[in-house]
């Protein structure tokens, strides 16, 4: 089994130029986990390519062995690291995990 974490976010600034610039910085950081949390089996993420009413800003999608590998992954240092930058920049995060 693979464990799928898909996250997606809503940045909080009302300035393009500032959301666009949050997004990616989301997208480097989330990048650079690569190879540093071990658990992390596939990771791909990308800023919002559309201007269509409603769409988020971000998205992560993750692969994981299982959910002790997820579980590694948020709790790992590098990940909350993260965590601190998203929680400054986003106004919203929906989330939703899933077997592949």
């Amino acid at each position: 089994m693979t464990l799928r974490h898909v996250v997606t976010w809503k940045m909080a600034a009302e300035d393009p130029a500032e959301r666009a610039a949050h997004a990616a910085g989301i997208v480097a950081r989330l990048e650079g986990l690569v190879g540093v949390v071990p658990s992390i089996r596939a990771l791909s993420t990308g800023v919002n390519a559309l201007e269509i009413d409603g769409n988020w800003d971000v998205t992560l999608v993750a692969d994981f062995d299982d959910a002790a590998g997820l579980d590694a992954y948020q709790v790992h240092p590098a990940h909350q690291e993260v965590v601190g930058y998203v929680r400054s920049v986003a106004g919203g995060r929906s989330a939703v995990d899933f077997e592949v």
